[in-house]
């Protein structure tokens, strides 16, 4: 018979096996999988989740990992319920998260709220579907507005990023840590049903911390120090004022130093196709496509989608260009871009929703559409 030394044993072999066996290769996963062993990897400490389709892979990976590592894993009675808990698991300092699409993520707003409110870090995954209602569980980006002009109550932004291939989906866990831990701020990663389904080669790395200020706020216990209070109702007069430009303050922080974009061939671009997530892959390949037929084309893909890239849209716009907006919705994304562009250029809006999704040949058929316009 085996002792529990031995068992204790086997177990920390089999943990340590298992992570060698991932990090630091390329291995052929799924979306949703290599997300959440890169928040593994990260130093997640506590997973609180409810099943939802197209993002079920992400739970049940947890309910196994998780376990494995001696973390805390969760399936909770609802939404609700999840982001409580995360509420709960971060006031205490550590690392939490939960991951919904999203119907779960609306359900989720009030916590959501209450965790910017009360300035503490946890990241929040939206595999998006369908919508509105319950939808289906296709792939869609029309819970852009819904993520990035705050969901639930009050003077709030979630930082939320948005990934646009299986790698990526892997690489901003360790980023929407560092940064929720940084601002103390809850932090959004948007994909989408096919992000999270569709399979390609990744490499898990754990990647070093970012310098981070020390979590002196928690609930830890106070023997020794004075009393910590986490809350986010504040009843004397002037004082939710003060929590509140505190919070702007760190808004503006946030725009000025995590601002992230990628573009390609700007400088000549007659045509600007601005697209994020899965939409960004597929405008790729077709302004690839109308630089071989001679358009000057070039996109800018949006992977802060709070804060938005304003200033390099408008900068591309002070040239006069036509602006092609692409995304799985009826037009969300594209208001912000109007706002960057600020009547100086026009926006075209294309879009597909309901779970369409467009081919390279749709967008390039709408990007020599607009080449015709603009000669005339």
């Amino acid at each position: 018979m085996s002792s529990v030394a031995d068992s204790t044993s086997i177990i920390m072999e089999n943990k340590q096996k298992h992570t060698s066996d991932k990090t630091g290769k390329r291995i052929l996963m799924c979306g949703n999988e290599a997300l959440a062993e890169a928040a593994i990897i990260a130093g997640l400490d506590a997973y609180f989740g409810y099943p939802i389709t197209p993002q079920n892979e992400i739970p049940a990976y947890m309910s196994r990992r998780m376990p494995e590592e001696g973390r805390v894993f969760v399936q909770s009675e609802s939404e609700l319920a999840a982001i409580n808990m995360v509420f709960g698991a971060a006031a205490t300092g550590k690392r939490a998260m939960t991951t919904s699409s999203s119907p779960g993520i609306s359900l989720m707003q009030e916590g959501i709220s209450y965790i910017a409110g009360a300035e503490l870090p946890a990241v929040i995954v939206n595999v998006m579907r369908g919508g509105p209602g319950l939808g289906n569980i296709a792939p869609s980006q029309s819970d852009y507005f819904q993520s990035t002009k705050g969901g639930g109550h009050g003077d709030y932004h979630p930082i939320v990023l948005a990934p646009g291939s299986v790698q990526e989906m892997a690489d901003f866990m360790p980023l929407a840590f560092d940064l929720a831990d940084q601002y103390r701020t809850p932090v959004m990663i948007l994909a989408d049903g096919l992000l999270g389904q569709m399979m390609e080669p990744v490499l898990l790395e754990k990647k070093e911390r970012r310098p981070l200020p020390p979590k002196d706020w928690a609930l830890t216990g106070a023997k020794g120090r004075p009393q910590n209070i986490v809350r986010s109702l504040w009843l004397k007069d002037g004082v939710l004022e003060e929590v509140n430009q505190r919070m702007q303050a760190r808004y503006a922080e946030i725009k000025k130093n995590e601002t992230r974009f990628e573009q390609y061939e700007i400088d000549d671009a007659d045509i600007v196709v601005v697209a994020y997530g899965i939409s960004a892959r597929i405008v790729r390949g077709a302004v690839t496509k109308a630089r071989k037929e001679g358009i000057k084309v070039g996109w800018i893909r949006p992977i802060t989608l709070w804060p938005f890239p304003s200033e390099v849209i408008s900068k591309a716009a002070d040239e006069f260009r036509i602006f092609l907006t692409v995304e799985l919705s009826c037009g969300q994304m594209v208001e912000d871009v109007k706002l960057a562009v600020a009547g100086k250029s026009p926006v075209v809006f294309f879009g597909r929703t309901g779970g369409g999704v467009p081919t390279v040949d749709d967008v390039l058929n709408q990007i020599r559409q607009l080449t015709i316009k603009h000669k005339s």
